[in-house]
């Protein structure tokens, strides 16, 4: 049965994963952060980790790391450990837009909607994203989990988008990003349009299994889920 896309007014993406692209960077720094722990890759405690991280891509980092460590200084550590180890890889040039976000994003604007880039990462680590990228002039909004209270799978991230963009209500809003906590948070929001995107963490699969309503091979398919073309609207 085809589903009636409502009108949108506000788009909430993810960042890593869904519109960049970072060669593993997220990965590698999640490793460095536990060494950083005493928590080697094949040692005790090792794998169990690994699968927290695994299953809670998208989410806060810190948050991540306290419910893998407990203790709150181990828990910083780990998180300043990520931080200096994803930073170096964005210095180094290794992270990139993914095909066709850039179109993507400036069709989305011209359309008329307002877009707001939302991560799971600290603030510092999103500007040196933005600022690598040179895409702060390409959007409206970018918010990190400090910014709005919550970060996933909470529903604060893209709320918080609808507000500071003056969109309208929660049924205007769209939510696209690549883990399962991306379409929880958009599920928690109401949002009109939640779509998990494969081109990151998880499969179409994984995606359904969490509730999207709609699963896209790459960001790119927003512009025809919602019917748009490259120019305004008005």
């Amino acid at each position: 049965m085809t589903q009636t896309v409502p009108q949108i007014t506000v788009a909430c993406l993810d960042m890593a994963g869904t519109t960049v692209a970072d060669d593993g960077s997220v990965l590698e720094a999640f490793e460095a952060a536990m060494a950083a722990v005493g928590i080697e890759p094949g040692g005790p405690g090792f794998a169990a980790a690994d699968a927290i991280v695994r299953a809670t891509m998208g989410q806060s980092k810190i948050e991540v790391f306290r419910r893998i460590l407990g203790a709150e200084d181990r828990a910083q550590a780990a998180n300043h450990a990520f931080e200096d180890t994803y930073a170096q890889s964005v210095r180094a040039g290794l992270v990139s837009p993914l095909p066709g976000a850039v179109e993507t994003i400036t069709a989305l604007r011209a359309a008329g909607l307002r877009v707001c880039l939302a991560t799971g990462f600290s603030p510092g680590i999103r500007d040196a994203l933005l600022d690598a990228l040179g895409w702060r002039p390409l959007i409206d909004l970018a918010l990190s989990p400090a910014d709005a209270g919550r970060g996933r799978p909470w529903p604060d991230l893209p709320l918080t988008a609808l507000l500071r963009l003056r969109g309208g209500a929660v049924r205007e809003l769209l939510v696209a990003g690549d883990t399962p906590s991306d379409v929880e948070s958009g599920l928690r929001a109401g949002a009109g349009v939640v779509a998990g995107i494969t081109t990151g963490a998880s499969t179409g699969e994984e995606l359904a299994a969490a509730g999207a309503p709609y699963v896209l091979d790459a960001v790119t398919g927003l512009v025809q889920l919602l019917g748009i073309g490259a120019h305004s609207r008005t």
